[in-house]
């Protein structure tokens, strides 16, 4: 880790991304995260790569994506170009999966906004 390099700590990582220290500590011993560098004391030190990583990670689960999944792309990134096929056969696989769920949460939607529908006119002709 260079010296110049500006660094967070772990809460700081944990603030900057939207997770809490226990779920970005939990990622790191998942192996979703690769070894954090750490200070002189021993602490974790997360440098601008370390969170762009997290940010990703943050979104893939967003999106609802399994941590097996999670797991298995950060061991293919890990393994450099050779897996470039499989990372993006695994991101096309999982967009698969989102624009299925957004298809059915708007068809949910459609549900809700009938259902507020009725009760609007509902409520002007009850008003008085």
């Amino acid at each position: 880790m260079s010296t110049r390099e500006s660094t967070l700590t772990v809460s700081e990582a944990a603030e900057r991304v939207g997770l809490t220290t226990y779920t970005l500590r939990w990622y790191e011993q998942e192996g979703l995260v690769a070894p954090v560098g750490r200070d002189s004391a021993g602490r974790r030190r997360y440098t601008g790569r370390d969170v762009d990583w997290l940010l990703l990670l943050t979104r893939l689960r967003r999106t609802g994506m399994p941590v097996r999944d999670m797991r298995r792309y950060a061991e293919l990134a890990r393994h450099g170009d050779a897996t470039l096929r499989e990372r993006r056969a695994l991101f096309e696989a999982h967009r698969a999966r989102v624009l299925s769920r957004m298809a059915e949460l708007e068809e949910d939607l459609k549900v809700l906004d009938y259902k507020i529908d009725i009760y609007r006119r509902a409520e002007e002709e009850n008003a008085w």
